[in-house]
């Protein structure tokens, strides 16, 4: 069996996020910051990336000031507590190719020191020392403690609820390490 470890390329990897509420939804990015995946008889076997929390920028909120105060919020303990965790991981725990070809991902994510497994579809592709690979988490962020207007834990939100789930758009580049 041949075992190929790649590291993951922060500065060409990337999460986009996207968090829904009753009145529209927010975007963003956050930054990968550093992690390895692994290849055995080329097809990915495990893995994990460090994703910094204390990276979250806000893409839909142009106003500067309101930018910074709903930054502030989301680092806060509300959501992310970023001063207390400011990193998440996410680790494989499990590779599956469905008859489609496409690969199932099982993995642990951790954040505000809080472990669940997620499952997601992603593409991975090799070209020679070149690995890319992506795929949409779907996160409940209720199981991560961040209960901040969630219709689960509070009543009579009306238009000011934010839904529990939040989408990572995470989209990770890797080079073929010697």
């Amino acid at each position: 069996m041949e075992t190929t470890k790649f590291e993951i390329l922060s500065a060409q990897s990337n999460i986009n996020w996207t968090g829904k509420k009753v009145t529209g939804a927010h975007n963003g990015t956050i930054a990968v910051k550093s992690g390895s995946l692994t290849l055995n008889d080329g097809k990915l076997n495990s893995g994990k990336f460090i994703i910094d929390t204390t990276s979250i920028i806000i893409l839909d909120v142009t106003d500067p000031a309101t930018n910074a105060q709903f930054a502030g919020h989301l680092f806060s303990e509300d959501f992310f507590a970023t001063e207390q965790f400011p990193q998440a991981t996410f680790s494989i725990t499990a590779v599956d190719e469905t008859s489609e070809g496409s690969t199932l991902i099982t993995g642990d994510l951790t954040i505000k020191g809080i472990t669940h497994p997620v499952t997601f579809a992603a593409d991975v592709a090799v070209d020679e020392n070149k690995l890319t690979a992506s795929g949409k988490i779907f996160v409940d962020r209720t199981k991560y403690n961040m209960k901040f207007r969630s219709g689960n834990f509070f009543t009579n939100l009306g238009d000011t609820l934010i839904y529990n789930e939040f989408e990572l758009d995470v989209n990770l580049t890797a080079s073929l390490t010697i």
